[in-house]
Protein backbone atom coordinates (compact mmCIF):
# COMPACT_ATOMS: atom_id res chain seq x y z
CA UNK A 1 0.00 0.00 0.00
CA UNK A 2 1.11 3.68 -1.01
CA UNK A 3 1.46 6.28 1.41
CA UNK A 4 1.26 10.23 1.29
CA UNK A 5 4.11 11.56 2.66
CA UNK A 6 4.46 15.54 0.93
CA UNK A 7 1.94 17.47 -1.32
CA UNK A 8 3.82 19.18 -3.68
CA UNK A 9 2.15 22.66 -5.23
CA UNK A 10 3.75 21.74 -8.51
CA UNK A 11 4.86 19.10 -10.66
CA UNK A 12 8.44 20.62 -10.64
CA UNK A 13 8.70 19.93 -6.37
CA UNK A 14 6.62 17.25 -6.99
CA UNK A 15 9.43 15.94 -9.48
CA UNK A 16 12.36 17.40 -6.93
CA UNK A 17 10.81 15.16 -3.91
CA UNK A 18 10.67 11.77 -6.14
CA UNK A 19 14.23 12.34 -7.26
CA UNK A 20 15.67 13.10 -3.26
CA UNK A 21 13.65 9.92 -2.17
CA UNK A 22 14.66 7.72 -4.60
CA UNK A 23 18.29 8.91 -4.59
CA UNK A 24 18.01 7.20 -1.16
CA UNK A 25 16.66 3.70 -2.82
CA UNK A 26 13.00 4.19 -1.74
CA UNK A 27 10.04 3.58 -5.23
CA UNK A 28 8.18 6.73 -5.34
CA UNK A 29 4.97 7.60 -7.07
CA UNK A 30 3.22 11.16 -8.18
CA UNK A 31 -0.49 11.65 -8.24
CA UNK A 32 -1.57 14.61 -8.83
CA UNK A 33 -4.65 16.04 -7.05
CA UNK A 34 -8.10 14.66 -7.60
CA UNK A 35 -9.83 16.26 -10.26
CA UNK A 36 -6.90 17.66 -11.64
CA UNK A 37 -5.38 16.81 -15.39
CA UNK A 38 -2.09 14.87 -15.15
CA UNK A 39 1.24 16.84 -16.11
CA UNK A 40 -0.18 19.81 -15.58
CA UNK A 41 2.68 22.02 -14.09
CA UNK A 42 0.61 24.49 -11.57
CA UNK A 43 -1.55 21.27 -10.25
CA UNK A 44 -0.88 19.92 -6.53
CA UNK A 45 0.56 16.37 -6.71
CA UNK A 46 1.07 14.26 -3.80
CA UNK A 47 4.23 12.32 -3.61
CA UNK A 48 3.59 8.81 -2.62
CA UNK A 49 5.86 5.67 -1.19
CA UNK A 50 5.42 2.61 0.08
CA UNK A 51 4.27 1.98 3.38
CA UNK A 52 6.93 0.22 4.73
CA UNK A 53 9.34 2.86 3.92
CA UNK A 54 7.66 5.52 6.06
CA UNK A 55 9.68 5.47 8.33
CA UNK A 56 12.72 5.89 6.40
CA UNK A 57 11.40 8.99 4.87
CA UNK A 58 11.15 10.62 8.06
CA UNK A 59 14.65 10.03 8.82
CA UNK A 60 15.72 11.48 5.34
CA UNK A 61 13.42 14.54 6.36
CA UNK A 62 14.53 14.95 9.47
CA UNK A 63 18.53 15.54 7.51
CA UNK A 64 17.41 18.67 5.29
Amino acid sequence: MWVEVKKAHSLMMAEMWKELFEGEGIPTRLLPAAGEPVDREMATYAVLVPQDKEHIIQEVLKKL
